[in-house]
């Protein structure tokens, strides 16, 4: 397969070439770009077609790799059907593949066939959140010992610096417990949490872990996260949260490393 004439002088006429060649690639209900020919200019559709099935599969297969409970739980079948439809939805952004199926979490609470799975959309994200964490900077890990070194009085102005691969997901369904029963190999049995979980992911030794949070700890800590001084964050933690334990979220702060350093 060739671009006709030659892809200088379609510039030159003013054809957008990006514009006329992409599109169809993932619709195959588009017709083969006029731009493209087969040897001594015959018509290249069997080419073109062959080409736009392998970059779709490629791209499912990435959401395969980076969606592995994802699909586990739907299976094979349903999840590469379900993957199609996004990629024909959704073209890629970035040359970076694992950047790509950022917004699938958000096709799947949409995706009239996972009706039935409400908390679907929510192991997902947690995926997503994995990859983002797996993929994220290095940094240090603040030692525990940190904030003991701080002055009782002055412990509610501290503000700490997030890690850069620390993230939290929150879901209204037992999320981190179905996700967790899937990552694995291992054969799963019956799931009997039902409450709303909440992830913490991080990475503190270079090994991405996910935690399911306790109650009240996701609004201390997401309130950190985003700039908040610990007092105010434990305040909002107590204010929403009647279960909410400061000791017991401090504790899992440190233990997974959520922090860089007290700024």
């Amino acid at each position: 397969m060739r671009v006709a004439e030659s892809i200088s002088d379609d510039f030159a006429d003013g054809l957008d070439y990006p514009t006329g060649f992409v599109p169809p690639l993932l619709d195959p209900g588009r017709a083969t770009p006029a731009l493209v020919a087969g040897p001594k200019g015959k018509a290249a559709d069997k080419r073109f077609n062959v080409y736009r099935n392998n970059v779709t599969v490629s791209l499912i297969e990435a959401l395969s790799a980076a969606f592995p409970a994802t699909m586990r739980i739907t299976g094979e079948t349903f999840f590469r059907a379900m993957a199609r439809f996004h990629v024909r939805a959704t073209p890629p952004t970035s040359p970076l593949l694992f950047e790509y199926g950022r917004d699938f979490p958000a096709f799947i609470e949409r995706y009239e066939y996972a009706q039935s799975m409400p908390w679907l959309a929510d192991v997902a994200r947690i995926e997503r959140a994995w990859l983002d964490a797996y993929h994220a900077a290095d940094a240090p890990v603040m030692p525990p010992h940190a904030l003991g070194l701080v002055a009782p009085a002055e412990l509610a102005d501290v503000v700490l610096e997030p890690h850069p691969a620390t993230r939290i997901v929150r879901s209204a369904y037992p999320a981190v417990t179905i996700f967790s029963a899937n990552r694995g190999e291992g054969p799963v049995g019956r799931i009997g949490a039902t409450a709303p979980e909440s992830a913490l992911i991080t990475r503190p030794m270079l090994e991405v872990e996910v935690r399911r949070l306790p109650p009240g700890a996701d609004i201390f800590l997401g309130s950190l996260l985003a700039g908040e001084p610990f007092g105010g964050a434990a305040a909002a933690g107590n204010a929403r949260c009647p279960e909410f334990d400061l000791a017991t979220a401090i504790a899992v702060m440190l233990e997974a490393g959520a922090f860089a350093a007290i700024r």
